[in-house]
């Protein structure tokens, strides 16, 4: 079995971080051994004590086992390029957030705590051996239908959660050039700004 370990993987940063985050990265291939529900409990704990604008916690999250009716629901509101690889997960989330406050607002936001509900998940995760490849190619108005999402509520971003150390051979070749490639980011001098924006594209 041919497998990309995390340190096969881990960032060659400009600066020094702290170790998850260099080793942190976004397999399409993962350990067949399921998650136990404590395991994923904690996951979820991490991202309910995320900081929130005034402490609204307006994200939502829908889970599903492999296996399981729903899991095969999620893989259908998928792209089909997502479709290909996802369905290699033992684990399943939709993410969603409120769309207004309590008082009837727009909540501005909502999707900047989103966010860093899904940062202190991953960050969990990473501590786990546990990887997270978030995609945002599923169709969100299907998903609203078909996981019965209340009014007021929007589906965001689709999760595929797995331990590190899928075997490669289930992937398709290309998509297996992909997750063996290396790692790049935008250097530092592309979006940050000292005392006003200054325009670098």
């Amino acid at each position: 079995m041919e497998t990309v370990s995390q340190k096969q993987k881990k960032a060659e940063t400009a600066f020094e971080i702290l170790a998850p985050l260099k080793s942190r990265w976004s397999p399409r291939v993962f350990d067949e051994k399921p998650i136990p529900q404590n395991e994923i409990n904690r996951l979820f704990e991490a991202a309910r004590w995320a900081a929130s604008s005034y402490n609204r916690q307006p994200w939502r999250f829908i889970y599903a086992k492999k296996g399981s009716k729903a899991y095969d629901k999620m893989i259908d509101c998928m792209s089909e390029f997502n479709q290909k690889w996802a369905k290699n997960a033992p684990l399943l989330i939709f993410t969603a957030y409120k769309e207004k406050t309590d008082e009837g607002d727009d909540n501005f936001h909502a999707l900047h705590d989103l966010g860093l509900s899904l940062g202190n998940m991953s960050m969990q995760a990473e501590s786990m051996n546990i990887a997270m490849h978030h995609m945002a190619g599923i169709d969100w108005k299907k998903a609203q239908n078909v996981f019965d999402v209340p009014e007021g509520f929007h589906v965001t971003t689709a999760i595929a959660l797995g331990y590190y150390g899928g075997d490669l051979n289930k992937l398709p070749e290309d998509l297996r050039e992909q997750e063996t490639g290396e790692r790049e980011r935008k250097p530092h001098s592309e979006f940050v700004f000292e005392g006003s924006w200054k325009d670098r594209s």
